[in-house]
């Protein structure tokens, strides 16, 4: 057996695919804990799953709140960095909490996020091994080659696009600053040489990616203990059935903004609109974001029905378009059931994912501002193409494995200490 830490951000996109994985690993006899303060335990759906409190009850951190205005101060320059400031602050907490707690409950390695630094700082700090997992977006840089994840730039070749690509990278960097000097100055305090940027903390033991060869841009220097392995989720034992009657004569339209955008009303109003205009069936999940009142008002704009949770993975088997903001496990997940997408990117890693939805082929993205109209042409550009390139990536991430081979690549870079101990007689 082998105890695991989990560290990662206190976000839905981030949580939701790791304790799939923790869940693989606790099947096949391991422990796994997610370490970070008491308001994230709430993200945890599986009571197998541990969970160690630390840090204060109350913090500054507001960016993973669902909170309107914070959600909002994604999309605009000064309000990342604000939120990358706040991401430091949470970065700081851990560096200064987890090795003491990571003793105490006797963890034997450690399994971080990509976009939380310090997790490998402090493993690596300690002499525990670990292994890096990007949910979003690999953060691996590749010397201006291709756009950083945040960006809304497609890729493209040549001297011109590597010099924009540059420039942007510079002003991102900028972005980051708050959390670049946190970084830098608790990778000294742990006893280890500088570290400035996400991508400079991630593991040599291995590293794995949501990500599959054929959706993301070309990555050629990516290390050998890269591991590109789909998305990490589990697929249900028993088939649900839909609740709800579709009418195969029109087409099924699903909209989600995940949870920390569900309560963009604006958004879903025009998304409502533009099915009406197409005569189409538009099932709403905002994930607690609205209010009674809103979702009668979405249903008098022309949604079919409004809820605030439901089985994304089986309602993306019927439906005809996903439309959605862009996280990359949600895309991932109506690309494994072969429906185009829709992409209206709003903050963090989703234009890049945008932008890589239209160059695998599986959908097309547009602004979050389009209007109804604008939405309308954009729907009926989906439903009346054809999609063929959805089927080669749905194959392409069901031969990689997700979850199972994961799991199979962090027992084989981590040793079984116990085993080792009773083969060494200790």
């Amino acid at each position: 057996m082998i105890r695991f830490a989990i560290i990662a951000p206190p976000l839905p996109s981030h949580f939701h695919p790791l304790e799939h994985l923790a869940m693989e690993l606790i099947e096949r006899g391991h422990c796994v804990t997610f370490f970070h303060q008491s308001t994230a335990r709430r993200l945890l759906r599986f009571p197998k799953v541990k969970f160690h409190a630390i840090g204060p009850e109350r913090t500054p951190a507001r960016w993973f709140s669902k909170s309107p205005t914070q959600a909002a101060s994604f999309g605009t320059w000064l309000g990342q960095r604000r939120i990358y400031a706040e991401m430091a602050w949470v970065t700081e907490m851990l560096c200064h909490e987890l090795p003491a707690a990571l003793r105490e409950d006797r963890i034997d390695a450690l399994l971080c996020d990509q976009m939380e630094a310090a997790g490998g700082l402090v493993a690596e700090s300690l002499g525990l091994p670990f292994v890096s997992i990007a949910c979003a977006l690999p953060v691996n840089r590749e010397d201006a080659t291709i756009p950083l994840p945040v960006l809304p730039y497609p890729y493209e070749r040549g001297e011109d696009a590597v010099r924009r690509y540059a420039r942007a990278e510079r002003r991102y960097d900028w972005i980051m600053k708050p959390l670049h000097k946190t970084i830098a100055r608790q990778s000294v305090a742990l006893g280890l040489t500088t570290r400035k940027r996400l991508h400079q903390c991630l593991s040599p033991l291995a590293q794995i990616s949501q990500t599959v060869l054929e959706f993301d841009f070309p990555r050629p220097n990516l290390p050998p203990w890269f591991h590109e392995v789909g998305p990490l989720r589990r697929v249900p034992d028993e088939a649900n059935h839909l609740p709800y009657a579709l009418d195969n004569s029109r087409p099924f339209v699903v909209a989600t903004l995940g949870p920390l955008h569900g309560n963009r009303m604006n958004m879903f109003k025009r998304i409502a609109r533009a099915c009406k205009m197409l005569d189409a069936q538009l099932l709403v999940i905002h994930h607690d974001g609205l209010s009674h009142r809103q979702c009668a008002l979405l249903l008098r704009q022309g949604a079919t029905w409004v809820t605030n949770s439901a089985d994304q993975a089986l309602l993306l088997q019927y439906a005809d378009v996903l439309v959605t903001h862009g996280e990359l496990d949600i895309v991932l997940e109506a690309v494994v059931a072969e429906t185009p997408i829709l992409v209206l990117p709003i903050a963090a890693d989703q234009p890049g994912v945008a932008a890589r939805v239209a160059y695998s082929g599986s959908g097309v993205h547009a602004s979050r501002h389009s209007s109804s109209r604008e939405l309308e042409k954009h729907l009926r550009h989906v439903l009346e193409n054809q999609w063929p390139h959805l089927e080669q990536l749905a194959d392409a991430i069901h031969v990689m494995g997700g979850t199972q081979r994961a799991a199979d690549i962090i027992e084989a870079v981590i040793p079984d200490r116990t085993k080792l101990r009773l083969v060494s007689g200790g």
